[in-house]
């Protein structure tokens, strides 16, 4: 039996994307890393970092923010009945997707939320992360238009729903039987960052709880950076793009009302200055996204509503982040990684590819 839904008018939508700004800077002021209150493509690096998946030890952390969002949106799919198993759509191509997203968004540093969280902060190299963002949405309606797909999912087994929240819950439980010891980088099988981003994190229960708030919200308002700009561009349609608009002022205003604004380029926190592998990094990570149908805290809520193509990808984005770690793609505050150019690059090809393989006016 459905539930009436509020977060799905205008109004529901704006108060959604506002309350996830807020959310986001409280989870800053608790301890999370600044401009980084949460960041899906960034907290996947360090929950594998902290499975030892890569040894990047300044970003090894479980963050229980993943294990919130996918949980919450899961428990809020089952109170309104929208709990549906279902997959089987092109999965080999979304657990690619995923990998070449966490990929491109590590050379920008930070998944679209992230760089919404950046400009609140006043970061001035998020502007060309977002430019890039747009545009590589933007791409991907081009390839909406010729017909792209990646095929129908169908119902399945409730089994296969329920996989990535159990994993979910398997991730904290490693956390609550392997805690934290302090100065120590490693308790049982759990690796954790004793400095920088990965060491800087809010209390456990804090996380998870606000998380699983934000989850909620977002399954219900089907709230997704991806998909306001791929409606405005598709249909001029601005409901998603107004729950946007509202987290990014509501971020800013918290800031502004906590001290977290600093405008300028330099010195941002876990950030770079390098402004065209900002912009491509967020064109090849936005394609990606785009061609996934989704960004990746809405492949996250459907994940949670037992959609198995929505985990794979989010298992993709997870092995990705621990590749750009392991295969020097990701960037730092110093810059972008080794092989964090010929990575974007490469990437963008493969999504390019991908679009016209898979649009139904592509060449025979």
């Amino acid at each position: 039996m459905r539930i009436s839904n509020p977060f799905s008018t205008t109004a529901g939508i704006i108060l959604a994307g506002a309350l996830i700004g807020v959310a986001a800077i409280t989870l800053q002021q608790l301890g999370n890393p600044a401009n980084m209150g949460i960041c899906v493509a960034c907290f996947e690096r360090d929950v594998a970092g902290g499975l030892g998946l890569h040894r990047a030890a300044i970003v090894q952390y479980l963050r229980p923010e993943i294990a919130g969002l996918v949980l919450g949106a899961c428990l809020m799919a089952l109170i309104s009945g929208e709990f549906k198993p279902r997959g089987g759509s092109s999965p080999l191509v979304r657990f690619i997707l995923g990998m070449i997203a966490a990929i491109g968004a590590l050379v920008f540093l930070g998944c679209p939320w992230r760089a919404v969280l950046r400009l609140a902060g006043g970061d001035g190299n998020a502007l060309f992360g977002m430019a890039g963002l747009i545009v590589g949405i933007g791409i991907g309606t081009l390839f909406f238009r010729r017909g792209y797909t990646l095929g129908r999912s169908a119902p399945q087994n409730p089994a296969s729903g329920w996989i990535l929240p159990v994993l979910m819950l398997g991730l904290l439980g490693l956390y609550l039987f392997f805690p934290q010891i302090q100065g120590q980088p490693q308790s049982g099988p759990i690796f954790y960052s004793t400095s920088g981003p990965g060491s800087m994190h809010a209390p456990f229960w804090a996380s998870l709880g606000i998380a699983m708030v934000i989850g909620a919200l977002a399954q219900r308002s089907r709230f997704c950076t991806m998909g306001a700009f791929r409606d405005l561009i598709l249909f001029r349609y601005s409901h998603l793009f107004l729950g946007l608009l509202a987290m990014l002022l509501a971020a800013l205003a918290a800031n502004l009302v906590v001290g977290g604004f600093h405008p300028g380029f330099a010195g941002q926190p876990v950030a770079h200055t390098e402004s065209l592998w900002n912009f491509l990094g967020m064109t090849t990570a936005g394609l990606a996204f785009a061609l996934a149908g989704g960004c990746p805290g809405r492949q996250l809520f459907m994940a949670g509503e037992g959609d198995s193509d929505a985990a794979i990808f989010v298992l993709g984005m997870l092995t990705g982040a621990a590749m750009a770690h392991n295969l020097g793609t990701a960037s730092s505050a110093a810059g972008i990684g080794v092989y964090g150019a010929q990575a974007t690059i490469i990437g963008l090809v493969i999504c390019l590819v991908i679009g016209f393989m898979h649009s139904r006016k592509s060449a025979c």
